[in-house]
C-alpha cells in the first residue's frame, strides 16, 4: 500500500513549484488582459460573454480531470500499484475546484442570458452530479480509516461515476437543452471568431498550468503523508 520514493524526487517537485506558480500567474494575467480588454464584446450578449473565458476552460478541465481520476482508479484495480492512487488523490480536489468554478460562472453567465441563475438543464444537472462525485470521492478517502478499503470504495465510485462524463459531453445532442453545441469542436471551421479564440486558448493554457501546479503540490503532500504513515507503521 505504501510507495517507496526517494527524497530527491520529492525535493525536485518542491523546487519546480515556484516556476510553475510563476508561469501560472503570468498566464492568467495575460489571459485576463486579453479577455477583458482585447477581445470584442459579443454582438448579442455584450460584455457578459467575457465570463466564457473562465467558464469554458473550467468545464473542459473538470471533465478531463475526472477522466484522469477514473483512469487512475482503473489502473489501480488492474495493477494494485499505489502510485495510481496517489495520482487520483492528487487531482481530485483540483477537479472539484474546476467543477465548482464552472457551475458558479455558468450561473453568473446564465442570469443575463436566460434570465435565471439556475435551471435544471441536462448539462447543468449532470455537472452538479460531477461536483458531488468529486466530493464523495474526497470524503470517502478522509472518512474511512482503513486505507485499503478506502482505495477500493473510492475507486469503485470514481469508475462508476465516469458514466456521467459522456452524459455531460453529449447532453446538448441527446436532449433539448439551453446550452449550444460545441463552438470549436473543429479547429478548421470554428464557429467562434479568432479574436475570441486567442484569449480563450490563453486562459485554457493558464488553467492547464493551474492543474499541473496544484496537482504536483498535492502529489508531493500525499507522498509525504504516505512516507510518514509507512514510518509510523
Amino acid at each position: 500500500m505504501y510507495i517507496k520514493i526517494k527524497n530527491n524526487h520529492i525535493e525536485f517537485i518542491k523546487s519546480a513549484n515556484p516556476y510553475l506558480i510563476s508561469a501560472t500567474i503570468f498566464a492568467f494575467v495575460i489571459g485576463l488582459y486579453y479577455s477583458l480588454f482585447q477581445s470584442p464584446p459579443d454582438y448579442i450578449q455584450g460584455d457578459s460573454m467575457r465570463i466564457m473565458y473562465i467558464h469554458v476552460p473550467s468545464a473542459w478541465f473538470a471533465l478531463m480531470t475526472y477522466s484522469i481520476l477514473a483512469g487512475s482508479c482503473v489502473l489501480w484495480f488492474i495493477t494494485r500499484n499505489p502510485l495510481f492512487n496517489v495520482v487520483a488523490r492528487s487531482i481530485a480536489q483540483v477537479g472539484m475546484v474546476f467543477t465548482l468554478m464552472s457551475l458558479i460562472t455558468g450561473s453568473i453567465w446564465g442570469k443575463p442570458t436566460w434570465g435565471v441563475w439556475w435551471v435544471w438543464d441536462a448539462r447543468l444537472t449532470s455537472m452538479l452530479i460531477l461536483f458531488f462525485l468529486y466530493i464523495a470521492y474526497i470524503f470517502l478517502w478522509q472518512a474511512i480509516s482503513n486505507k485499503e478499503l478506502a482505495s477500493k470504495i473510492s475507486a469503485a465510485l470514481a469508475i462508476i461515476g465516469f458514466i456521467n462524463i459522456p452524459i455531460i459531453k453529449f447532453s446538448v445532442d441527446w436532449w433539448n437543452t439551453l446550452h449550444q453545441p460545441a463552438s470549436i469542436s473543429k479547429l478548421s471551421t470554428p464557429s467562434i471568431d479568432v479574436s475570441m479564440l486567442i484569449p480563450l486558448f490563453i486562459m485554457t493554457a493558464a488553467c492547464f498550468l493551474f492543474l499541473v501546479t496544484v496537482s504536483l503540490i498535492r502529489f508531493r503532500l500525499v507522498l509525504i503523508e504516505n512516507k510518514m504513515l509507512r514510518t509510523s507503521n
